[in-house]
C-alpha cells in the first residue's frame, strides 16, 4: 500500500508521541491539514492566529510537559513569521520540531509564489534542518528530527517540506532506531572530574549552587536539592532555572545576575566554590566577565561542551548529562563527609546571606499607586496551596518582577524567554502550556506593551476555550526601555510613553469573547485578582499600575554583580 507524503508525515508524528500540533494552514501545506482532518482524536489541531504564535505555543507546551512541540507552517511569509519563535527556542534550548511548506522542488530558486530560502535563514538558529526532496526519506527524516530535538542540549529542528513531497507516494516504512555518526552527545560524566568535583565540594567552607535551565530540562532538579539540602549549601538560580529549587525553602537566596536578589548576587562573588549546573554564563547572568565568581573555583556540569569555558573559567569541567551528573555527584557526596570546621564554616556563610537578605530584601514602597510588585505578590500568596500554577510571561519589567516576586516551588512553573528576550512570548506560551497541563492553572503576566506584540492569540485561546488567566502590568509605558532612558538618558523617553494610544484592553478582551476586567485602586486589587482567578474561562486584567515603577536591584552594563544599584 501507497502512502503520500502528508500521510508518512502523520503516521511519524504519531509514532513520536505527538498528540497536538500547531499551526496556521497555507496553500503550500493544504494537503497537510487535509490529511490531519482524518487521523480524529489522534492528532489534535491548536489553530493560531499567526505562525509566530504557532511556535511560540510548541514552545511552551514543550516547556510545560517536556516533550518535544511540533507546528506547522506554510511556506514563503508563513515560514519567515515563525523565524521568531524558532530563535526564541534555540536560545533557550528547548526542544521542537517545526515543519514549513516549501514551493515544489522544481521551482524551488525560481522565485516562485511564497518561495523563501527557510532552510539557510533558519540554519543559525536550528539544532538541524532540512530540505526534504525524496519522500521515500521522509519518515526516516522525521525520525532523525526528533532524536536530535530531545537529545543532547535540546533545540528546534526545521523540516521544509515541498509540496510535490506531500503529493508523492510510496510505500511507508517505519524507521528504525537513529545512528548518526557524527552527533552523539555523552550523558555519563567522567568519574575522575566528579571526584575532583565532590572533593571541591566537601571541603568548601563557602560553597553555593546555580542551576540553570539545563537543571529543569534535564530533570535534575531533584536530585539537586536533595544534595543542597544534606550539605547544607545555599542555592541561587538563572532566569531559565527558577523553579529548580523551591523559592519557599530556606537555603533559597534567588535568582543572580542583571536584575537578580543582592543576596543572589553577593553570594556568587563572596563564593569559594562554585557548582554551576546547566547553565550558559550569558552575559546578564555574569555581569563584567573578569569579576565573576573571583574568589569562587567553578565547577560547570553541561551537557554541551561548547558552554563550557565559552564565557567563564573553569576549574572542574563536567560535560555531560545534569541528571546523570548530579546523581554520580550525590554518590561521592554521601561516600564523603564535612569535618566540624567546615561546617560551622558554612554555618557562618548561611548567617552572612542572611545578614545580607535582612539589609537588602526584594521590596517596594507601599501605599499610594498599585505597585507591581505588590500584584506578583498576590497572585502568588492567592493561589499557593489552592492550585498547581504555570507562570508565562512576556519580555520587560513584567519579566522580571514576576521572577522575583513570585515563589516558584516546582519545575516547569515558570516560562519565559531569557536569551532571545522576545516580547509576544507570554500569551501563546500560556496556550501551549494549558494544553501539556490541563489541571494547572496558566497566569500569563504581561506588559502593556508586549503582550500587544501577539494579542490575536486571545481569539484562538477563547476559541479553543483554554481558561488562561492574563494579568497586565499597565503603566503605559515600555517600562524596561523607559527605566534606561531615565538612568543612562536623562529622562529622554522616546518613543516608549503610550499614555492615550494604548487600546481599551477591557473592550479587547470581551471583543475576543473573553472576561475583561480592570483594576486601578490599590484597595480593590486582591479583590479583583480573586474574581479573575474564580472566573471560569479566559480572562484578562488590565491592572494599572504606577507608571514610573523601577526594577531593582540592577546591575549597569559592564559592571560587576557587585556594583548593583538597590
Amino acid at each position: 500500500m501507497e502512502y503520500t507524503g502528508a500521510a508518512i508525515l502523520m503516521e511519524c508524528l504519531k509514532d513520536e508521541g505527538v498528540e497536538v500540533i500547531f499551526g496556521y494552514p497555507g496553500g503550500a501545506i493544504i494537503e497537510l491539514f487535509d490529511e490531519m482532518s482524518r487521523h480524529g482524536d489522534a492528532l489534535k489541531l491548536f489553530l493560531v492566529r499567526h505562525e509566530q504564535g504557532a511556535v511560540h505555543a510548541a514552545d511552551g507546551y514543550a516547556r510545560a510537559s517536556g516533550k518535544p512541540g511540533v507546528s506547522i507552517v506554510t511556506s514563503g511569509p508563513g515560514a519567515t513569521n515563525a523565524v521568531t519563535g524558532i530563535a526564541t527556542a534555540y536560545s533557550d534550548s528547548i526542544p521542537l520540531v517545526v515543519i514549513t511548506g516549501q514551493v515544489p522542488t522544481q521551482l524551488i530558486g525560481n522565485d516562485a509564489f511564497q518561495e523563501v530560502d527557510i532552510v539557510g535563514i533558519t540554519r543559525p538558529c536550528t539544532k538541524h534542518n532540512y530540505l526534504v526532496k525524496d519522500v521515500k526519506r521522509l519518515a526516516g527524516i522525521v525520525r532523525q528530527a526528533f532524536h536530535l530535538a530531545r537529545t543532547g542540549r535540546p533545540g528546534p529542528v526545521l523540516i521544509d517540506l515541498p509540496k510535490d513531497v506531500i503529493l508523492a507516494e510510496t510505500p511507508f516504512v517505519r524507521p528504525g532506531e537513529v545512528r548518526l555518526r557524527s552527533y552523539n552527545p555523552n550523558y555519563k560524566p567522567n568519574l575522575v572530574q566528579l571526584r575532583r568535583a565532590a572533593e571541591l565540594l566537601l571541603r568548601a567552607e563557602r560553597p553555593l549552587l546555580l542551576t540553570g535551565g539545563g537543571v529543569i530540562g534535564s530533570g535534575a532538579s531533584d536530585v539537586l536539592a536533595e544534595t543542597a539540602i544534606k550539605l547544607n549549601i545555599p542555592v541561587v538560580s538563572t532566569l531559565m532555572g527558577l523553579g529548580g529549587f523551591p523559592g519557599t525553602h530556606r537555603l533559597w537566596y534567588g535568582m543572580l545576575g542583571m536584575h537578580g536578589a543582592y543576596t543572589a548576587n553577593r553570594a556568587v562573588t563572596e563564593a569559594d566554590v562554585l557548582l554551576a549546573v546547566g547553565t550558559r554564563f550569558a552575559d546578564r547572568v555574569t555581569g563584567k566577565l573578569s569579576a565573576f565568581a573571583k574568589q569562587a573555583r567553578i565547577i560547570h556540569i553541561d551537557i554541551d561542551p561548547t558552554s563550557i569555558r565559552k564565557n567563564v573559567r573553569v576549574d572542574v569541567p563536567v560535560v555531560a548529562d545534569c541528571r546523570e551528573s548530579a546523581l554520580g555527584l550525590a554518590d561521592l557526596l554521601a561516600a564523603g563527609r564535612v569535618d566540624g570546621d567546615t561546617a560551622a564554616a558554612r554555618a557562618a556563610w548561611l548567617e552572612r546571606l542572611e545578614r545580607y537578605k535582612a539589609k537588602h530584601p526584594l521590596g517596594y514602597t507601599q501605599g499610594g499607586e498599585i505597585r507591581p510588585q505588590r500584584v506578583v505578590e498576590l497572585l502568588d500568596r492567592l493561589t499557593r496551596g489552592k492550585y498547581e500554577v504555570v507562570v508565562t510571561t512576556d519580555v520587560g519589567q513584567h519579566q522580571l518582577w514576576a521572577a522575583q516576586f513570585f515563589k516558584f516551588t516546582r519545575p516547569r512553573s515558570f516560562l519565559s524567554s531569557g536569551g532571545l528576550g522576545t516580547m509576544g512570548f507570554g500569551l501563546p506560551a500560556a496556550a501551549g502550556a494549558q494544553i501539556a497541563r490541563p489541571n494547572d492553572l496558566v497566569i500569563c503576566i504581561a506588559g502593556d506593551g508586549s503582550i500587544q506584540m501577539n494579542i490575536q492569540e486571545l481569539a484562538s485561546v477563547v476559541a479553543d476555550g483554554l481558561p488562561i488567566k492574563v494579568v497586565i502590568l499597565n503603566n503605559r509605558f515600555l517600562g524596561m526601555v523607559r527605566q534606561w532612558q531615565e538612568l543612562f538618558m536623562k529622562r529622554n523617553y522616546v518613543c516608549t510613553d503610550l499614555e492615550g494610544c494604548e487600546p481599551d484592553f477591557v473592550k479587547l478582551a470581551e471583543a475576543y469573547g473573553a472576561t475583561g476586567l480592570r483594576v486601578e485602586d490599590d484597595a480593590a486589587l486582591e479583590e479583583t485578582l480573586k474574581t479573575m482567578l474564580e472566573t471560569p474561562g479566559p480572562v484578562l486584567a488590565d491592572v494599572r499600575v504606577s507608571r514610573e515603577e523601577n526594577v531593582y536591584p540592577m546591575v549597569p552594563a559592564g559592571k560587576s554583580l557587585a556594583e548593583m544599584i538597590v
